[in-house]
């Protein structure tokens, strides 16, 4: 008697922001996980591919967001704008837009969301601090001020609602440094996907605050609060040390980009304008 192949853990996942940068690197990496991988974003996603489903939103809609959650098991919440904007656009995409999602979440009773938060939550600190989640944020900019809101209305679901959250403070998610600062912030596509599985997978989360960090030898963040999501890190930042060679562990006077941890977030912000 032929046996039918065991099901996937979720039958629907929702993964936002579909159409960017990460978005287009997780679409086929979180397929083993869900039946069904609905993909949505603003722009164009292209074709779906099998066992997924489009559904273009604009998350600022309202209605059309309670539509989209519906029928799904959980949401990777990668959606908004992840550069500094003026405020007007980053209140509708990234703070109206969570607010709407989350408010869809509870509605039909999604149990976990992963949010795509940013370490420009905290970019106000300094890079000699080590930071821990029980420090409050210091946002260095209107994008890192968005991710501040996102994770106090997604602390304020869990407790009110009891809707479990894992807020990845994303570091630099790209295929290598690009810079010195990068080498303190690398975040493997590997190691973020291995995180969202913990994430999604782990028993309880409750409301967790986690750092999204490579294995690298030089670190401003400790995840002792996320323990209990069981992520343990493959890549470094290390394989790159020769193309910065300057290792030098202090800031350079006066250049505000080395000085505090956002790096040239800091420059981007409406005061500069």
């Amino acid at each position: 008697m032929t046996q039918s192949p065991p099901s996937k853990p979720f039958k629907r996942i929702l993964l936002t922001g579909a159409a960017g940068g990460l978005g287009r690197i997780l679409r086929e990496r979180i397929k083993p996980w869900a039946e069904i991988v609905r993909l949505s974003d603003v722009v164009d996603m292209g074709e779906p591919g099998a066992n997924e489903e489009i559904v273009r939103c604009d998350l600022a809609d309202k209605a059309a967001v309670l539509a989209l959650v519906e029928g799904v098991d959980a949401v990777l919440h990668f959606g908004g704008i992840s550069t500094e904007a003026p405020f007007e656009d980053i209140m509708q995409a990234n703070i109206l837009g969570v607010a709407n999602l989350y408010e869809a979440i509870q509605k039909h009773n999604v149990k976990r969301v992963i949010f795509a938060s940013s370490n420009h939550a905290v970019g106000y600190y300094k890079t000699t601090d080590m930071l821990d989640a029980s420090m409050p944020a210091r946002a260095d900019s209107m994008y890192g001020i968005s991710k501040c809101f996102g994770e106090t209305m997604s602390r304020y679901y869990y407790d009110r609602f009891g809707v479990e959250t894992v807020c990845i403070r994303i570091g630099s998610s790209f295929p290598e440094p690009a810079n010195k600062r990068m080498m303190s912030t690398y975040f493997s596509y590997d190691d973020l996907t291995e995180m969202l599985r913990c994430s999604l997978f782990a028993p309880r989360v409750g409301h967790t605050i986690v750092f999204g960090m490579s294995d690298n030898p030089s670190v401003w963040w400790d995840n002792r609060y996320a323990r209990h999501l069981g992520y343990k890190a493959k890549d470094s930042s290390e394989q790159f040390a020769g193309k910065f060679p300057d290792t030098s562990e202090f800031p350079e006077k006066d250049d505000v980009t080395t000085i505090f941890q956002g790096g040239k977030f800091l420059l981007d912000g409406p005061m500069y304008r």
